[in-house]
């Protein structure tokens, strides 16, 4: 066997592993690159092999950064399954629509108004591409073997992380391998603790946060001090948040803080229709979360759904103290941009991220504190405060997976640290190194390793 890293490599984004085994070819995650140009600029170039010939695709979870490279996929000749968990499928089908959608006007407004290179600036994929790649998805449940290509065997393990996140085991012969795709956190409000793994011939283990631990203070604290803080100045927070995932624990936080009458009495709106439709999503697979539906109907009615277009732009003309709630996280696209236009200029307002922040997006730049932010082909000006609150991250920080790792009852015969920026990804290896004595290593992007 055969394992060649075609993305998730010194990057968090484009994750993808290629995985040869008896003639066959299977792609394990099928993710966009995000952040740096050079990065991005590797979804235009031809795929790697054939698309034609990879035989399946066993897809972690729906973030685009696992997922989102799937309509060019089929749309460049893939024909096989993609194999996923039925939460995972639900959520792909609002993800990846919305991402065609958003290229296609991303390049309508890039060619109206003339800032673009390209002539014409065109979609990576579109909207309907999507929906074609959908139909490619198959449903597999947590745990149960499914027969692949390739003579594997192949489970899908809970991983936390999102809603229907999953490791991948893939089993040839006496050889097992693990991809751990992203990692939860063991404490997670609405997740169970990703299970435990305790044997495997190879590891391909996330690094995210493989050189930092989550702050100890609370995430309600820690909400409640800055919307508080905010309000008093008579400031806005705007929160970008991933519509899958953070979006709904950040509600959960919020209602909590309500209740408690921790935070002011200060409208919130969730500006992303697709956060409202995921919201639907986790109420239709209450056995993958572990909040009560009563709780869940709760949480989610303490914000004031944004649907139209018009809707979201009165917002901006709305200049009393609230909470707006808006995708994408990292600042990359979709209705954040217009609110971060609205309200980073004025320092009474707060920009607030909730978890890791690529480099080259321009919440990694905010963050970073850029004093202003490209968008739309003109630079913004950043004078609002800007925190982020890595505790709201859905990813096992260093601790978390160094304890994950300590389930395993004998070390895997090479373990190969991914999905992580370089420094981070080398610290865990250290660690992994020093602390357990396993054999591991932090592979480049398109490193090939043969795999008894």
């Amino acid at each position: 066997m055969k394992l060649t890293f075609l993305g998730g490599v010194g990057t968090v984004t484009g994750s993808k592993y290629l995985l040869e085994s008896d003639g066959m070819r299977l792609l394990v995650d099928c993710g966009l690159f995000q952040g740096f140009k050079q990065l991005r600029l590797r979804n235009w170039a031809p795929f790697p092999v054939p698309p034609q010939d990879i035989a399946a695709v066993l897809l972690t979870h729906a973030h685009l950064d696992h997922s989102g490279y799937l309509p060019l996929l089929v749309k460049n000749g893939f024909r096989g399954p993609i194999h996923c968990t039925e939460a995972t499928r639900d959520l792909c089908g609002l993800l990846l629509p919305d991402s065609g959608h958003l290229q296609e006007r991303d390049a309508e407004f890039a060619n109206r108004h003339g800032y673009s290179k390209h002539k014409p600036a065109l979609p990576l994929y579109t909207e309907e591409d999507a929906r074609t790649a959908l139909k490619r998805l198959r449903v597999v449940p947590f745990r149960k073997a499914l027969s692949v290509p390739g003579g594997l065997s192949a489970r899908f393990l809970y991983a936390g992380h999102i809603l229907g996140a999953a490791m991948v085991e893939l089993t040839h012969g006496s050889t097992k391998i693990v991809f751990s795709g992203d990692l939860g956190r063991p404490n997670d409000v609405s997740l169970f603790p990703p299970d435990a793994v305790e044997t495997a011939d190879y590891l391909v283990v996330e690094s995210t946060y493989g050189n930092r631990t989550h702050e100890a203070r609370s995430a309600e604290d820690a909400l409640a001090e800055a919307i508080g803080r905010t309000a008093a100045h008579g400031g806005t927070v705007v929160i970008p948040a991933f519509a899958v995932g953070r979006t709904q624990t950040l509600l959960l936080y919020l209602h909590t803080l309500r209740q408690q009458r921790r935070i002011p009495d200060l409208p919130i709106y969730l500006d992303s229709p697709m956060a409202t439709d995921a919201t639907g999503i986790y109420e239709a697979h209450r056995d993958d979360h572990r909040l009560a539906p009563a709780d869940l109907r709760a949480a989610f009615q303490v914000a004031n759904y944004v649907q139209s277009v018009e809707q979201s732009k009165e917002l901006d003309r709305m200049r009393m103290p609230k909470v707006i709630i808006s995708a994408s996280g990292m600042a990359t696209g979709g209705r954040v941009l217009h609110h971060l236009e609205a309200y980073a200029s004025d320092p009474r307002n707060l920009i607030l991220f909730s978890g890791f922040q690529a480099g080259g997006t321009r919440g990694a730049a905010m963050v970073a504190g850029a004093d202003s932010i490209k968008m739309y082909g003109r630079y913004i000006q950043v004078r609002a405060r800007v925190e982020n609150l890595h505790m709201l991250s859905a990813h096992a920080d260093a601790n978390e997976i160094m304890a994950w790792l300590r389930n395993f009852k004998t070390p895997p015969k090479m373990t190969f640290v991914t999905h992580g920026e370089p420094a981070a990804s080398d610290a865990l290896r250290r660690r992994i190194a020093e602390e357990l004595k396993w054999e591991c290593t932090v592979p480049d992007y398109r490193d090939e390793a043969v795999l008894a």
